[in-house]
């Protein structure tokens, strides 16, 4: 039975004395594709991303990992056919944010592989980024010797796609009953040439900023799983930036929790 869930959310609220985050209307429907084990759209403004999850199944000899599941994230753009070319090792599509300096007055200049990369090759490091976020979410020792697939289809980008296809798959994960060790979400911070934080950017927005940053937020610590940032910034913007994502998440996950309540009040 379909679920829709599509109560759209828009906030503002105060960060600090200087700096207010607003978010885009987001929403999602999950349970809305037959095929897939667990489906999801999730909307944010104008950007879309809809996600299937299947398994777990049976898994190739060759890929199969004797004491957990193996995931696949496959990202499919809005136009043609996922590329194919393999990342090359050259450096972590994560970043660590405990081995940053300490040096506030220090500017970082961190380009994530993923933004140095032809559009083709950025898929495969988008797909890197929500993997690991996924792996690190998933209690995946429970079904060892196994097959995951997450297929994220991009209906529209205009801006936070990355975060978009994070917060699509922890629903749609949600959506196929997985057990998790907690939820997550993806939040975007840009940093506009007057140093000013902007939450949720529009793909202009990107364009016009200096820094942009996506964040994986966890729901049980507020932690930060994964990072992926572009351009130039201070080590204190980026603590900045950290602390307003994980101020927005909170409004991410009250909509999971209220998704999940409305869904089976309905069918209990």
């Amino acid at each position: 039975m379909r679920q829709r869930n599509c109560d759209f959310v828009g906030t503002t609220m105060e960060v600090d004395g200087q700096s207010t985050l607003s978010l885009r209307e987001f929403g999602c429907e999950q349970n809305l594709l037959s095929r897939p084990d667990g489906s999801s759209s999730f909307v944010q403004g104008d950007t879309s991303v809809l996600a299937g999850v299947y398994g777990p199944a049976e898994v190739k000899v060759s890929k199969e990992i004797y004491d957990r599941a193996t995931l696949e994230v496959v990202i499919q753009p809005k136009v043609g056919l996922p590329d194919c070319i393999k990342i090359l090792q050259t450096g972590s599509l994560v970043m660590q944010c405990q081995h940053l300096p300490q040096d506030g007055s220090k500017m970082l200049k961190m380009g994530s592989p993923i933004w140095n990369m032809d559009s083709r090759v950025k898929e495969r490091a988008r797909e890197q980024c929500v993997r690991e976020t996924c792996e690190a979410a998933l209690l995946s020792t429970l079904h060892p010797r196994s097959s995951l697939s997450l297929v994220l289809q991009v209906v529209h980008d205009d801006g936070s796609l990355l975060s978009c296809c994070l917060n699509a798959a922890c629903m749609a994960l949600m959506d196929t009953g997985l057990p998790m060790g907690c939820l997550f979400c993806g939040v975007t911070c840009a940093i506009d040439p007057e140093g000013h934080i902007v939450t949720d950017p529009t793909a202009q927005q990107e364009k016009n900023s200096r820094a942009v940053m996506t964040f994986a937020i966890d729901s049980a610590q507020r932690r930060v799983m994964m990072s992926s940032t572009k351009g130039s910034f201070s080590v204190n913007e980026l603590q900045q930036c950290i602390a307003v994502s994980q101020r927005a998440s909170e409004k991410f996950f009250q909509f999971y929790r209220d998704s999940v309540r409305r869904r089976y009040s309905k069918t209990l």
